[in-house]
């Protein structure tokens, strides 16, 4: 029994003592490796961080090498892409950028959650790398986009400013220049003396405008020539933030406009024919001269501006329309005449009792207008009346003549002839005178008379220009009438002809006497 126990007890001093060597063994080889180089990210070793150089990994959180699938650090940077690509599409070529723009934020896909935030920065030829969820909030990233993007606001801001067109400054209390774009600066360079440089405080452009609450058009006399602003002022705290926009178009067409306004004025202010212009709502707003001069109104009616309706009666109280048989056709003539001028069919002749004649149109304008023309006719009506009397008078006369008269103008057209001839040839030409030529004519002469030459000559003597001398003839009537024709040229080219029959004769028809004529022969 004790032997026994005395053998147990030596195995377990063995194994005890066998243990012993072994942990010692394990502290020398230890003792002798050389220590791991600590991580920059050990202070947060939850988050998910990586540092690149181009390919290669120089560091990375502990939990940023637990997602990193395993492989060569030198490598690392594919694996990276492999890894998160599925959650940020075209991961790899967003990245390329990266050494250009300096700062990169990407947000994954929709669907992927939590949703992450994957945050590239380019510092020195290294690449940190970052990528959070979307309900984190890290400091550090904060600031570095927050300040990022603030630059990035400021640069684009002072871009903006800088190339406007339009002229930019700001005014302390004293209204002292204290900023200002590069088109201001621009202008200011070229006002300054020869030899003299721009310097603090800026030159003032413009002076402080008289009148508050206006935006007033000043000119800039440039060395290339006058330019025109609207200024805008605009109260900024302690500051006024001014703004001056180009108005040189605007005033060109302000100029050309007034000018055209004034040649329209005087144009109208020129027409004989009186000119009234209503608007859409039917009240005069224009009207010249000429129409205070016909005297269908007062100018002190005019100027208060009577509606159409009122217009045209106060017209009707003066005897310058003519009277209609009752107030109800008169009513109905008011309204057919504004629907026809707004079609721009209205055209009438209004004789008034006191023998004055007027002319008057109307023609719809735009938006509505109507415009009206009155046109005093009178002495055209009186020269038209004159003239047709004295037509009808010299009518009158050749159709006394016992003669037969024929006139034909310089073209060989039918102009007069009389009552005599009408009888003598058995026609009147006067009903259809556009065809009453000198040709047609001598054809029809020709089937009632003998045969001759003498109408050929008649048609040449009437149709030839130059100096023409008085030239007579004889025909003979198929009816045995012998005729006298003479011919004489008149003013302006035209040509009277007269046919004159001689006394009667014995023979009763050219056509009876021909036959036995022949006979004998």
């Amino acid at each position: 029994m004790a032997v026994e126990w005395s053998f147990a007890l030596g195995l377990v001093l063995s194994a005890f003592l066998a243990a012993m060597a072994g942990l010692l063994f394990l502290a020398a080889w230890h003792s002798r490796r050389p220590a791991e180089t600590p991580s920059i990210f050990e202070q947060s070793p939850s988050r998910v961080a990586f540092l690149f150089d181009k390919e290669r990994l120089v560091d990375a959180s502990p939990a940023a090498r637990a997602l990193l699938p395993e492989g060569e650090d030198t490598r690392a940077w594919s694996r990276f892409v492999t890894r998160f690509n599925p959650d940020f599409p075209n991961l790899s070529e967003q990245l390329s950028a990266l050494p250009r723009i300096g700062l990169l934020r990407l947000s994954s896909r929709p669907g992927v959650s939590p949703a992450l935030i994957l945050t590239a920065e380019s510092v020195s030829g290294l690449t940190r790398v970052t990528v959070v969820s979307g309900q984190e909030e890290s400091a550090d990233r904060g600031d570095v986009a927050t300040a990022a993007a603030l630059q990035q606001e400021v640069m684009s801001q002072r871009a903006v400013l800088s190339r406007a067109p339009v002229l930019m400054w700001k005014e302390d209390t004293e209204g002292a220049v204290i900023w200002a774009n590069h088109a201001y600066l621009i202008r200011a360079v070229e006002l300054l003396p020869e030899g003299e440089d721009l310097s603090w405080p800026l030159p003032k452009l413009f002076e402080p405008d008289s009148g508050k609450g206006r935006s007033p058009r000043l000119k800039l006399q440039m060395p290339s020539g006058a330019e025109w602003y609207d200024l805008v002022r605009m109260p900024s705290g302690q500051e006024t933030l001014c703004y001056a926009l180009a108005a040189d178009k605007a005033v060109q067409a302000e100029t050309a406009l007034r000018e055209f306004m004034q040649t329209l004025t005087k144009t109208f202010a020129d027409l004989p024919i009186g000119l009234a212009i209503f608007d859409r709502s039917r009240c005069l707003q224009m009207f010249n001269p000429a129409l205070i001069d016909l005297k269908t109104l007062a100018p002190e009616q005019l100027i208060s501006r009577p509606t159409l309706n009122a217009f045209l009666d106060a017209m009707r109280a003066k005897a310058m329309i003519p009277e209609p048989r009752d107030y109800r056709s008169w009513r109905k003539q008011l309204a057919r005449l504004e629907e026809e001028a707004t079609m721009g069919i209205f055209e009438e002749t209004w004789s008034l009792p006191g023998g004055q004649t007027y002319r008057v149109i109307g023609r719809p304008h735009p938006n509505g207008a109507l415009a009206f023309m009155f046109e005093d006719i009178s002495n055209e009506m009186s020269r038209t009346r004159r003239y047709r009397a004295d037509v009808e008078l010299g009518q009158a006369v050749i159709d006394a003549v016992e003669d037969a008269v024929a006139v034909f103008s310089q073209g060989g057209q039918l102009v007069m002839s009389n009552h005599a001839y009408a009888q003598l040839w058995q026609h009147d030409p006067q009903v259809l005178l556009s065809e009453a030529s000198v040709s047609t004519l001598c054809a029809w002469w020709r089937e009632h008379a003998a045969p001759t030459l003498l109408w050929d000559d008649a048609v040449d003597y009437v149709t030839s220009s130059g100096d023409r001398t008085p030239w007579e003839g004889e025909v003979r009537l198929l009816d045995g009438r012998l005729v006298t024709c003479r011919f004489r040229p008149l003013t302006g080219g035209a040509t009277l002809i007269t046919f004159r029959l001689q006394a009667s004769v014995s023979f009763t028809s050219v056509r009876d006497t021909a036959a036995p004529a022949l006979l004998s022969a």
